[in-house]
């Protein structure tokens, strides 16, 4: 197996500009820029290894993460 593809699971977080910010000057490496859809924020981040993880900021409460079975 190898790193890469773009199969991935998502983090909610609470505000998608700041942490972009301090990810982007600790040199982290984006596959995207913040992509605004109708539930929320989001942006495709590299891990160490070249994995894809999707950082969420959802803006409706029905599309958070968080509780969902």
């Amino acid at each position: 197996q190898t790193p890469g593809g773009w199969n991935r699971f998502a983090i909610e977080v609470g505000d998608l500009e700041a942490l972009v910010g301090t990810l982007r000057a600790a040199q982290v490496h984006f596959r995207n820029d913040v992509v605004t859809g109708v539930g929320g924020k989001q942006i495709i981040v590299d891990d160490p290894s070249g994995n894809p993880v999707e950082l969420f900021q959802p803006t409706l409460p029905e599309a958070k993460l968080a509780g969902r079975s």
